[in-house]
C-alpha cells in the first residue's frame, strides 16, 4: 500500500502557523495583551516596553480587571480555548474584542510568556504564575500577587530567527507599538492607558467620559480646542465623536480614528464618508482629523473577516456610509470655522452640500465667484507673491515649449480657458501647472546639496506619540535635507531651520507635512528622499485649485508653465494641459 502524502501537522507546528497571521511583530503582541485586559473589565491597562539600542526585548501589559483562578490561567495556553465564545451563534452575539482564543497559544509558540494572574473578588490570598518557552509544557506555580493579570512576553521569534529578521528599526517598532495603545484608547476613553518605554512614559491617559479628554491627552490641547462635537445615525448605526475644523488637515488619513463597538477598526469606505461630509471645506488632495465611533447591532457586522480584526464588514454599507457623512456635515453646518487671520482668508462658515456647476468667467478681468470661498484683496495678493517667486528664468527658459495661448477665463476658481490662434480650446489645471514651474526652480536650486537658512522664530511642531518615535529616528535623515530639529517637549519638537528651496515659509504646517511625509514615507536613498521633498515642496507652495485669479495672473503663470522643460505633467504625472482641436471640437459636437 503507497504511503499517504497527507498527514496532519503537529500541533507545535500549526501554532507557529497560526502565529504568522496574528503575531507579525512586538506591537501584535500588544494589541493582542491589550485586547485581552479591556475585556477582562479593566480600568487601568499598563503597557511596559524594554528594548536593547537595536530591537524590542520585551513587553508586559498589566490590568486590575477580573483575572484568573489556576485551571483558567492554564487552559488560557491552548489554541482556540475561549471564555468569549461557545457556540457559532454566539459570533452575532459579541461584545468583546478578542473571541477566537488563538491569541496566547499563538504567541507562547515564538516566544517565552509569562503570566501571573489572580481572581478578584473571590477571596483568593495566592496568584497563580504559569509560564509557558517555544509552545511547551506550562510551568505553573503559587505566587503572591494583586489582582487581575499581568502577561510578560520576552524573546519573541526566537525559535522564528527568518520572522524576527524581517523587523524594522527600534523606532519604527516603537511607533508600532504607539499606535496600538492610541487607537484603543480612543475606543475606550472609560479605561486609562500607560505607556512606558524603558521605564520613562511615553502616553498616559485617565479614564473619562468625554472621547475629546482622551484626543487631548494623546494629540494636546490646541488639536481639540478646533473639535466638533458629532452625532446621528439612522436604524442601522449610531454615530458619536468629533471632527476637526477644516483649519486642521493633514496630508494623509492617519490621524482619522475609527471604532466599532468599542474596536478599532480601518475603513475607506468610512474614510470616504467621512470626507464626503466635509464636501468643498476639504482640498481634495487633504484629510481631516476625526474622532469616531460606530455602534451597531452585532448582527449587522462581522468582526471576523481579517486575521487580526483590523476591518469589520457591514451587512447595510451604504446606510453606514450615509450616516457617517450626516453626521460630520450636520457637524459643520453652521460651525464658526473661522479660526485665525490665515483661515479666515479661505473659509466662510456655509452649508457642506455638494457644490453647483461654476460658469466662466463673465468679463476677462473679473473672476468667477466661487461657493464658499472668501474673495477678497488678501487672496490675490497671496497668488501673486507665489507668482511672484516663479517669475526667476529657468534654464533653457528661452524656449517656447506650448503655443501661444489667450486666456478666456477660470472656471471653478479651478482650471483656466484659452485659445491658440482663436481656433484651438485649452484647458490648463492652475494647480498642476504651478507645481510643475516650482518643482523645477526647486531642482535647480538643490545643484550643489541642501543649504539651511535658519528661522527669525523656530516653529514649534507637536507630533502624536506614535509620530514622535519616528521623527526622533529620522533626525539624522532630517539634517542632511537641510532640516535642523530638535526636541521640546514629550511631544513637541522645535525647526530651527529649514532648506533653503522652502523660501519665505508662509505656513508652519508646511513643515509638519514635510516632516510627516520624510519620516513615515520618505525613501531610504538621499536622491529619493530629496525627490520627496522637491514634489512636497512645489504641491504645497503651489496656487491651488479653488484661488481665484485674475486673468492677468492667469496669463502669467501660462507664459511660465511655457518656458519649464516638460509643461505637459505635473511632477506627479498628471497633465496639466489639454488641447482641443478644431477637428476634436467640431467631432464632438456632431459636425463632421
Amino acid at each position: 500500500m503507497q504511503d499517504a502524502t497527507i498527514r496532519v501537522l503537529p500541533t507545535g507546528t500549526v501554532n507557529q502557523i497560526a502565529a504568522g497571521e496574528v503575531v507579525e511583530r512586538p506591537a501584535s503582541v500588544v494589541k493582542e495583551l491589550v485586547e485581552n485586559a479591556v475585556d477582562a473589565g479593566a480600568g487601568l491597562v499598563r503597557v511596559e516596553v524594554t528594548s536593547d539600542r537595536r530591537q524590542v526585548t520585551g513587553v508586559r501589559v498589566v490590568d486590575d480587571g477580573i483575572g484568573m483562578g489556576r485551571a483558567d490561567a492554564v487552559l488560557a495556553f491552548k489554541e482556540h480555548a475561549t471564555s468569549k465564545i461557545r457556540e457559532i451563534e454566539d459570533l452575532d452575539r459579541l461584545h468583546t474584542l478578542g473571541f477566537r482564543g488563538e491569541a496566547l497559544a499563538s504567541i507562547a509558540s515564538v516566544a517565552e510568556v509569562t503570566i501571573v494572574t489572580k481572581p478578584r473578588d473571590r477571596g483568593v490570598i495566592a496568584g497563580i504564575r504559569v509560564r509557558v518557552r517555544g509552545g511547551g509544557e506550562p510551568e505553573v506555580a503559587e505566587v503572591g500577587a494583586p489582582d487581575g493579570t499581568s502577561v510578560e512576553v520576552r524573546d519573541l521569534f526566537f525559535n522564528t530567527p527568518a520572522r524576527r529578521k524581517f523587523l524594522k528599526s527600534l523606532h519604527t517598532e516603537l511607533a508600532h507599538i504607539h499606535g496600538v495603545v492610541e487607537k484603543t484608547a480612543l475606543a475606550h476613553p472609560e479605561v486609562a492607558f500607560r505607556l512606558l518605554h524603558n521605564g520613562r512614559e511615553r502616553i498616559a491617559t485617565h479614564a473619562a467620559d468625554d472621547l475629546r479628554e482622551t484626543a487631548g491627552a494623546l494629540f494636546g490641547t490646541d488639536l481639540t480646542r478646533a473639535l466638533v462635537p458629532a452625532g446621528g445615525g439612522n436604524r442601522f448605526v449610531r454615530v458619536g465623536g468629533f471632527v476637526a475644523r477644516p483649519s486642521h488637515t493633514r496630508a494623509d488619513q492617519y490621524q482619522i480614528f475609527l471604532s466599532v463597538n468599542g474596536r478599532p477598526v480601518y475603513s475607506a469606505g468610512i474614510v470616504r464618508a467621512i470626507k464626503e461630509g466635509y464636501g468643498t471645506l476639504l482640498p481634495a488632495n487633504r484629510f481631516p482629523v476625526a474622532f469616531l465611533a460606530l455602534t451597531t447591532d452585532q448582527g449587522l457586522v462581522d468582526a471576523n473577516v481579517h486575521p487580526t480584526k483590523r476591518q469589520v464588514r457591514f451587512t447595510h454599507e451604504r446606510e453606514v456610509y450615509e450616516a457617517v457623512t450626516d453626521a460630520v456635515r450636520t457637524a459643520l453646518h453652521g460651525e464658526d470655522l473661522l479660526v485665525g487671520e490665515r483661515e479666515a482668508e479661505v473659509f466662510v462658515p456655509a452649508p457642506v452640500p455638494r457644490r453647483p456647476a461654476r460658469p466662466v468667467a463673465p468679463a476677462p478681468s473679473t473672476p468667477a465667484p466661487r461657493h464658499g470661498v472668501a474673495e477678497s484683496p488678501a487672496q490675490y495678493a497671496k497668488s501673486d507673491r507665489r507668482l511672484r517667486q516663479t517669475e526667476l528664468p529657468l534654464a533653457g527658459a528661452e524656449r517656447n515649449r506650448l503655443p501661444e495661448v489667450t486666456v478666456l477665463g477660470q472656471v471653478d476658481a479651478t482650471y483656466i480657458i484659452g485659445s491658440t490662434g482663436g481656433r484651438s480650446l485649452v484647458l490648463i489645471d492652475q494647480h498642476a501647472a504651478h507645481e510643475r514651474i516650482l518643482y523645477e526652480q526647486v531642482q535647480a536650486k538643490q545643484e550643489g546639496g541642501p543649504k539651511t537658512q535658519e528661522l527669525i522664530v523656530p516653529v514649534l511642531v507637536t507630533f502624536s506619540p506614535t509620530e514622535v518615535e519616528l521623527v526622533r529616528e529620522a533626525l539624522p535623515l532630517l539634517a542632511e535635507e537641510g532640516f535642523v530639529v530638535e526636541e521640546f517637549g514629550p511631544s513637541t519638537f522645535a525647526v530651527n531651520a529649514i532648506p533653503v528651496v522652502l523660501g519665505k515659509l508662509e505656513e508652519p504646517e508646511v513643515i509638519r507635512d514635510l516632516v510627516s511625509a520624510l519620516v513615515r514615507e520618505g525613501p531610504s536613498d538621499p536622491v529619493g528622499r530629496r525627490e520627496a521633498i522637491t514634489r512636497r515642496v512645489a504641491c504645497r507652495g503651489a496656487i491651488k485649485a479653488g484661488d481665484p485669479l485674475t486673468t492677468e495672473q492667469m496669463q502669467r503663470l501660462v507664459e511660465q508653465l511655457a518656458h519649464t522643460e516638460n509643461p505637459y505633467t505635473c511632477p506627479h504625472g498628471r497633465p496639466t494641459v489639454i488641447l482641443f482641436s478644431p477637428d476634436e471640437m467640431a467631432a464632438m459636437f456632431r459636425r463632421t
